[in-house]
This record gives structure tokens, C-alpha cells and sequence, in this order.
């Protein structure tokens, strides 16, 4: 499994990928961050599914850029790695069907090409359709999505800085991390600021952000010892009437 997240505020794009990849009982670290970066034409790619499929799709989408493929606006990009899934497809799916293997890849496409009019963020499924990320919804989950997203929906809107984004969104990883054995650090982040077309990378080990994620621990922990008990009374007080009816 995996944890890729990316977010879009009006500032930006904000982005958050684990490097985790277990195999069984093995676990190794790859990175799951493409990025395509040249004059005015910036986008990365993340993905979670099958890793053999991802390298395919990425390394046909690289030759294709390498010889001269031109896009202009980010969703004719998107079509382009979709029509490689889509090829890997023809080539793979019928291998893996048989192996017990299910084709699977989903990924998530963000960045600015020089006619788009603002940077642009899209979720791509495996049959090569995608859908774009709007203001009604502020970010996307690919992977082991669950446990991070109750954070993501309570603080994030268009409206939220890049520096919000960012510190939501390790959170939100943290929160995946603690509660699934299949994410872990190292995190790769990618920034993207609207019109710079400029991409920033970083990553961070356990050790950069561990204080973070202790503080964090220790505010829920302060936070919920803060919430009223008064409500509970009701409740508590039937366990010393026998004959009571709980309901």
C-alpha cells in the first residue's frame, strides 16, 4: 500500500508522498514522485497500485516527452499518461490476470503548463479516465486512504494558505502512519506555486519531523482531556440504577 496526497488552494499545490513499498513480509523504500520539469511546463506524477505497471507507464510517458511530445495545457498531459497505462494494459493485463494479479493504478497528475490560465490537479483511474480537483474538493487521497482524511475534511479549503496545506497534510500522513504498518517515512513533498512553474522538492526522514508528530500526539491528547464530560452524566449514572431501562 501507499499514502500519496495532494492538495490545491489558490495558492498552490501542495503535495505528500510515503516511500514505503512492502512485498509480503519485505518492506523497501522507493520514491513514487515524478517530476517533469522544463521551461514553463511543470507536473508531477504519483501513483498507487502496482509499482511494475507505475515504472512502465512512467518510463513510456518520459520517452515520449524525451522525443518531443508537446503539451500546452496539463489535462492533454494527463491524456498522455493515461493512453500509457492504457498501453501497459494491452501489454500486461492479460500476464497479470493470469499471475492473480489485479491491473491496478491510480495517480494523481498536478502542476501548470504554459496555457493553462492556473495550476491544475487531476486523480487518473486505471482505465485512463481522470476527473479534475476543484474548489468543492480541495485535495485527494490515493492509497491507504482512511485514517488521514477526517483532518484533511475539518481544516482544508480553497481559501487555506500553502504553509496550512503542508502542515495539515503531514498530519494527516502521521495520522495514516500510526494506525497502518504499510506507510512510513521517508515523505517526499513537492510544492508548486501558481504561475512560478517552478517545481520544489524535499524529503523528509522520521527524524526531521518526529517533534512534530510527538507535539501532535500531545495536543489531541491535551485537547480531549479539555472536551466537557457533563453530557456523559446520563449515561454514567443508569450503571448505579440496575432496574433501569438503557435505552
Amino acid at each position: 500500500m501507499t499514502y500519496c496526497l495532494a492538495i490545491k488552494v489558490k495558492e498552490g499545490l501542495v503535495a505528500i508522498a510515503d516511500t514505503r513499498i512492502t512485498s509480503g513480509s519485505d518492506t523497501t523504500e522507493k520514491k513514487k514522485v515524478y517530476i517533469q520539469q522544463k521551461d514553463k511546463y511543470s507536473l508531477f506524477i504519483m501513483t498507487s497500485g502496482l509499482r511494475s505497471v507505475r515504472d512502465k507507464a512512467v518510463l513510456y510517458f518520459k520517452e515520449l516527452i524525451d522525443e518531443g511530445a508537446e503539451h500546452n495545457k496539463l489535462y492533454k498531459a494527463v491524456n498522455a499518461f493515461g493512453a500509457q497505462i492504457k498501453r501497459v494494459a494491452k501489454e500486461d493485463r492479460e500476464a497479470l490476470d493470469q499471475a492473480g494479479l489485479k491491473f491496478n493504478l491510480h495517480t494523481i497528475i498536478g502542476g501548470q503548463l504554459k496555457d493553462d490560465e492556473e495550476h491544475k490537479l487531476f486523480l487518473l483511474y486505471p482505465e485512463g479516465n481522470w476527473v479534475e480537483l476543484g474548489e468543492g474538493a480541495p485535495f485527494v487521497v490515493i492509497g491507504n486512504s482512511g485514517h488521514g482524511k477526517a483532518i484533511l475534511n475539518r481544516t482544508l479549503t480553497s481559501e487555506s494558505s500553502m504553509h496550512l496545506a503542508l502542515k495539515t497534510g503531514f498530519l494527516s500522513f502521521d495520522s495514516t502512519r500510526v494506525s497502518a504498518n504499510d506507510v512510513d517515512f521517508p515523505i517526499d513533498v513537492v510544492l508548486y506555486h501558481n504561475n512560478s512553474f517552478g517545481m520544489i522538492e524535499q524529503r523528509y526522514g522520521k527524524k526531521d519531523l518526529e517533534s512534530i508528530s510527538e507535539q501532535w500526539a500531545d495536543e489531541l491528547k491535551t485537547a480531549l482531556n479539555k472536551i466537557p464530560e457533563e453530557w456523559m452524566d446520563i449515561a454514567f449514572n443508569k450503571m448505579h440504577l440496575p432496574n433501569e431501562k438503557t435505552i
